[in-house]
């Protein structure tokens, strides 16, 4: 039994979208008859999902959505219901519906004997291979509630890093924005009218001002052809982030940047460490967990720094040396790796690298902030200084122009 959308039009000749059960379209089509609808259109869920992909691209879920969905399963499931009227309960509590349509879908495989698991690979867009095989460990071992819960905490926790991410950059992108905005709006529209003043002179401006004016004439003739050059340099920057080579390069440059690479280098290994943390209490063999850490880590250096260790780690090799030849890895996240190992205790020692590395990163996000926040403010301020300072200089100088 699959999970199918349909369109369907009632009694009056009006619209209805909703989901319904069944073996088959057939089925499906039937059963809708019987209610007194005419089916337009029924499209089995999980293939709906897997053709929203190709040329719109696959959209995958919010991480709230998800962390809302996992916490809620882990209640139901804790609870003692069966995985089947848990789903059921869950797609029910949910708001949209697309994502009661992905519930329910994951539902219909498990009624069909699937694993929770397998159900939920038909979707990897939205669920990713790590929270699959989280909750593979989870039904393996019994511990399926316990193991939610741990997800949930994992996306919840990642999303508020995200969110301290976005609002850390997203302050001096509009900065940056207003700037440009401001800048262009003063060569484009004021400059020239006080300007024109001057230019019917015939006396030499002082350079600055003569400056402002080529530049305000060079923005108003060639706005078009500015445009189309911005329009090529970001084709042409995804278009080279799209090259294996080149964006491992970018992202070793980032690594050597003073503040920013310490931030990029801190976010990674966080993510690292708290994915492997969450992955080996759950149950997750050490070499499948390190497998899949690697898909997490978006810089690309150490992406590999990780693949390379696991490939190590197979051949017997311990993790925290194995990471460490890399020297991509913050020494105290590998000292407490290290530490785990000797100990036994590698999931507690990796919760705390992930706590820690999570601290780094708030501070070095202030400290950015404390930094970039008011240069960017001068900046905006000396570029409009400027401005101003290439309008008043001829009015200064107004009886020398006169006479």
């Amino acid at each position: 039994m699959a999970a199918y959308s349909y369109v369907a039009l009632d009694a009056r000749g009006k619209k209805k979208r909703g989901l319904q059960e069944g073996d088959t379209a057939k089925v499906v089509r039937g059963l809708l008859r019987e209610r007194g609808l005419t089916p337009l259109e029924v499209t089995e869920v999980a293939q709906a999902e897997r053709a929203g992909g190709g040329f719109r691209f696959e959209r995958g879920l919010p991480a709230t959505t998800v962390a809302l969905f996992t916490r809620q399963l882990a209640t139901l499931v804790r609870s003692g219901l069966p995985l089947e009227e848990s789903l059921s309960t869950a797609a029910n509590q949910m708001e949209g519906r697309r994502v009661r349509a992905v519930v329910m879908g994951i539902r219909a495989r498990v009624v069909e004997g699937h694993t929770l698991a397998h159900a939920l690979r038909d979707y990897g867009h939205i669920f990713n291979e790590m929270y699959c095989a989280t909750v593979e460990s989870g039904e393996q071992s019994g511990r399926l509630d316990l193991v939610l819960e741990r997800l949930a905490e994992y996306v919840e926790r990642r999303q508020e890093l995200q969110k301290k991410i976005f609002a850390a950059l997203s302050y001096p992108v509009i900065l940056v924005l207003a700037s440009v905005g401001i800048v262009s709006f003063l060569l484009a529209s004021v400059v020239p009218q006080v300007v024109g003043v001057f230019t019917s002179m015939d006396a030499e401006l002082p350079p600055l001002t003569q400056a402002l004016i080529a530049a305000s004439d060079g923005l108003r003739e060639n706005w078009v052809v500015l445009l189309v050059l911005l329009a090529i340099a970001v084709a042409g920057w995804i278009w080279a982030m799209r090259q294996p080579r080149l964006k491992e390069r970018w992202h070793r440059v980032k690594l050597r940047l003073p503040l920013v690479g310490r931030l990029e280098r801190g976010v990674n290994a966080g993510r690292f460490t708290r994915t492997f943390s969450m992955l080996v209490s759950s149950g997750v063999p050490v070499l499948e967990a390190m497998q899949i850490c690697a898909r997490v880590v978006s810089n690309l250096p150490m992406r590999y720094a990780v693949e390379n260790a696991a490939a190590k780690v197979r051949e017997g090799a311990g993790i925290a040396r194995s990471l460490g030849e890399s020297k991509l890895f913050p020494p105290i996240t590998l000292n407490l790796i290290a530490n785990g190992e000797s100990s036994g205790e590698l999931d507690e020692m990796l919760e705390r690298a992930a706590h820690n590395q999570e601290l780094e990163v708030d501070t070095l996000i202030n400290a950015v902030m404390g930094i970039l926040g008011p240069m960017l403010i001068l900046l905006m301020a000396g570029l409009v200084l400027t401005i101003v300072l290439a309008i008043m200089l001829p009015i200064f100088d107004m009886n020398q122009l006169v006479r």
